[in-house]
């Protein structure tokens, strides 16, 4: 029984996850996934990659997430069960690469910028 690590991103999001050979127990900071992830989307999100090739059940997955809204945390571990399927099996990368889940999203939140309001708006322009 070998356990794959990996690590996948999404915005300030990171998540670390150990996946080896099970029955399908998935938790998420030291609880279930369905209490971490309460919403349906973000759970199906987390499972896209294992129901991608039919592996949904056959894996127990421990993560470990951090920083990061909720949605950037379900892509963030997407990520990083994609990149761990690929490592484990190399047929696996073809279709998850078509689908997107191998690929960082590199958006960010734009920085604010001195003399603005945020990072693009300006403060109110009075002639008077």
């Amino acid at each position: 029984m070998e356990v794959t690590n990996t690590i996948g991103r999404r915005k300030t999001s990171v998540a670390r996850i150990y996946m080896k050979p099970g029955n399908g127990n998935i938790t998420v900071n030291k609880k279930e996934l369905a209490v971490y992830f309460p919403f349906d989307l973000h759970q199906i999100v987390v499972r896209q990659p294992l129901t991608l090739i039919n592996q949904d059940g056959s894996y127990d997955i421990q993560i470990n997430v951090d920083g990061g809204g909720i949605k950037g945390q379900a892509e963030a571990i997407r990520m990083a069960i994609s990149r761990a399927l690929c490592e484990i099996n190399e047929e696996n990368r073809p279709p998850l690469k078509k689908e997107g889940f191998l690929t960082r999203d590199s958006r960010m939140v734009e920085r604010k910028k001195a003399g603005r309001k945020k990072a693009r708006r300006k403060f109110q322009f009075s002639k008077r």
